[in-house]
């Protein structure tokens, strides 16, 4: 668990899902995909707390309340061998640019290292460029319409020196 001030990174619970589910209905209306979203709190009770976990998650929390999330799974590339897929980063509108997106994403970079992954990878939209400029502070890959984005685990090693 990483604690700031008031705000502490910590792995997701099953309690959590229902604060989850709020914070994807958030980013589906910010992309304007409200209508998309089926997923639900007992699915994804299922999903990530059955017999056979496929994905993990972080949450931020500010005074107690969940404003971020930073949702993972593995992926295998047949020439890189084991990686983590950050599925999404999110957080509140109203606490966006209190730093919660860099917590959430560098304690995720240290979990890809502690799960001994050899890098992690991503997509983010051709749109956004907040978060495009955020990924590229880290000297992250990244190309295409969907851009794809990646850190090798010698980068995030670097990264987490220097920091």
């Amino acid at each position: 668990m990483f604690a700031m001030n008031n705000i502490k990174i910590r792995s997701g619970l099953k309690r959590d899902l229902p604060h989850v589910l709020e914070l994807i209905n958030e980013l589906a209306s910010f992309e304007k995909a409200s209508d998309q979203v089926s997923n639900t709190v007992e699915k994804m009770e299922q999903d990530g707390f059955g017999i056979n976990p496929i994905y993990g998650f972080f949450v931020a929390e500010m005074n107690e309340r969940i404003v971020g999330l930073s949702l993972y799974y593995y992926r295998y590339s047949t020439w890189k061998g084991k990686r983590l897929y950050l599925e999404d980063i999110i957080v509140t509108e109203e606490e966006r640019g209190k730093g919660l997106g860099k917590l959430l994403f560098e304690r995720t970079m240290k979990f890809a290292l502690e799960q001994n992954c050899t890098g992690m990878m991503w997509q983010v939209l051709d749109w956004n460029k907040p978060a495009i400029e955020f990924y590229k502070r880290y000297e992250a890959k990244l190309d295409g319409e969907w851009i794809n984005g990646h850190l090798e685990a010698s980068q995030i090693t670097a990264f987490l020196k220097r920091n």
